[in-house]
C-alpha cells in the first residue's frame, strides 16, 4: 500500500515505512519529530523540472510525463519497488503544501510500474 501525507502532519502508527521523497530537508522540522525512514532525495525531480512545473495544475499531466521520464532509469525507485513487493505500507512525505506535487506523482509512476 503507497500512502502520500505532508510531512508536517504527525506520524501514525499505520504509515509503515516513512520515505521523504523531496530533494531538500523540510524547513522548520527537525529530523526527530518526522520519523522519517528513509530520505531518498533522488527520486525527486530534477531542479529544472521543479523550477519549470512550479506547482502550477495547469502544466500537472506534462510535469507527470516529465517526471516519469526522469523516474525510468533511476535505481532509487527499485528500492520503493522492492519494499513493496515485500508487502510493506509505505508512506511518501513531501513539504509542499501543493496537492500537485511530486509524492502524488511519485505514487502513480509507482502504481503503474506494479499494476
Amino acid at each position: 500500500m503507497i500512502r502520500v501525507k505532508r510531512i508536517y502532519e504527525p506520524p501514525s502508527s499505520d504509515d509503515g515505512v516513512r520515505i521523504l521523497v523531496d530533494r531538500l530537508w523540510p524547513r522548520g522540522i527537525s529530523k526527530d519529530e518526522t520519523k522519517v525512514d528513509l530520505w531518498l532525495r533522488d527520486v525527486a525531480p530534477s531542479d529544472e523540472l521543479r523550477r519549470w512545473f512550479s506547482h502550477d495544475p495547469a502544466k500537472w499531466e506534462e510535469f507527470k510525463s516529465r517526471y516519469f521520464n526522469e523516474l525510468r532509469n533511476n535505481p532509487k525507485v527499485k528500492v520503493i519497488i522492492e519494499m513493496l513487493r515485500e508487502g510493506k505500507t509505505i508512506t511518501l512525505l513531501y513539504s509542499s503544501k501543493s496537492p500537485y506535487n511530486n509524492a502524488v506523482a511519485l505514487r502513480e509512476y509507482l502504481e503503474l510500474l506494479l499494476s
